[in-house]
């Protein structure tokens, strides 16, 4: 039987937690103080009243900074945040359609197409067949073909159409 490691922590190691004999030290006001023993660093952090945090453990040997560690783990929360914030995940909407499309409900669908264009998502055209509008692929080819031109100034083709099984599918990204 083995002894249950010890939970890892997630962020990085402060003050006692630091394992290395010597480290790269950075103090408070920014400035290298070169390689340092681990206990005389830990000393001059507790001298300041802040904390000595490894900053890049895979250094040899590994650099550490006195500073104080509440403040940093806010700042990286706060940087986090603004990150995710920023990022926008790219959905895929789908339209359905039939070879036989009258012209009305084709704009209706374009337009509907536009709109997610213009909210930055991706469109999947799925072109479906029917008993004996199997027979007549060309239509869908020619239906996609239409889709594709018209729209050409917002859109690029990031599948060109293909079977699966009854149906044709077709895969636009904005541009």
């Amino acid at each position: 039987m083995k002894a249950a490691q010890p939970a890892q922590k997630d962020g990085p190691r402060i003050n006692e937690e630091i394992r290395s004999k010597e480290v790269q030290l950075i103090d408070a006001t920014g400035d290298n103080k070169g390689v340092v023993d681990t206990l005389v660093a830990l000393g001059m952090a507790e001298a300041a009243g802040l904390d000595l945090v490894e900053i890049s453990p895979n250094n040899n040997p590994p650099v550490c900074k006195i500073l104080d560690f509440g403040k940093y783990k806010f700042q990286a929360q706060k940087k986090a945040a603004e990150a995710r914030k920023k990022q926008k995940v790219v959905e895929i909407k789908e339209i359905k359609l039939r070879p036989m499309i009258d012209d009305h409900d084709y704009d209706v669908k374009m337009r509907a197409m536009q709109r997610f264009f213009e909210e930055g998502d991706k469109v999947k055209i799925t072109l479906r067949f029917r008993g004996r509008e199997m027979a007549h692929q060309e239509l869908g080819y020619k239906l996609l073909n239409r889709v594709k031109d018209d729209t050409g100034p917002i859109a690029k083709v990031e599948s060109e159409p293909r079977f699966e099984g009854r149906q044709m599918v077709m895969l636009l990204a904005p541009r």
